[in-house]
């Protein structure tokens, strides 16, 4: 049998549900296969609030304010480059990815601020930071950002989630 990603998926915040840690999951699994990442991998969530994403944000990158997602990537890629089998890690044999940290507040605010359900919100910021995980960026307003988009609106067609959701 085939290696499988392995997600774990952490919350220090209540009411995270075992069907919404399903879901994040699928997401990722999705996102990766539709980036090509076919090798095993590893991917670590942590769901958190907006007081110790604001923390995290502070302590990492210098920021003073928390946000929706921090995504913390193992490999200085490019879009459309993959790691290899050889980046995988010898122990588990499994490519370490990186790390995703989402704040669950402000999944619910930017639902309500968008008009759609937490659940679109939460696939979007997975998705999201996956990208980011995988090398892309919107640090331009330009292509870049375009490109980032691009990849995520057709990655959430995949899921079946849209905007209306």
């Amino acid at each position: 049998m085939a290696k499988r990603h392995y997600i774990p998926v952490t919350s220090d915040v209540p009411g995270v549900s075992d069907s919404l840690k399903a879901l994040i999951r699928k997401v990722i699994r999705t996102a990766l296969a539709a980036e090509g990442m076919a090798l095993p991998c590893e991917v670590d969530v942590l769901l958190t609030d907006d007081e110790a994403i604001h923390q995290i944000n502070k302590d990492m990158r210098d920021v003073d304010r928390a946000t929706d997602v921090l995504s913390f990537p193992e490999f200085d890629l490019t879009p459309g480059e993959l790691p290899e089998a050889e980046d995988a890690d010898p122990g588990t044999g499994l490519i370490p990815l990186g790390d995703m940290v989402i704040s669950m507040e402000h999944v619910a605010a930017q639902a309500r601020e968008y008009g759609h359900s937490s659940r679109r919100e939460l696939s979007y910021l997975v998705v999201h930071s996956v990208l980011h995980l995988l090398g892309y960026d919107h640090l331009d307003e330009g292509p870049q950002k375009r490109q980032m988009r691009s990849r995520e609106e057709a990655i959430l067609a995949e899921l079946g989630i849209t905007r209306e959701d």
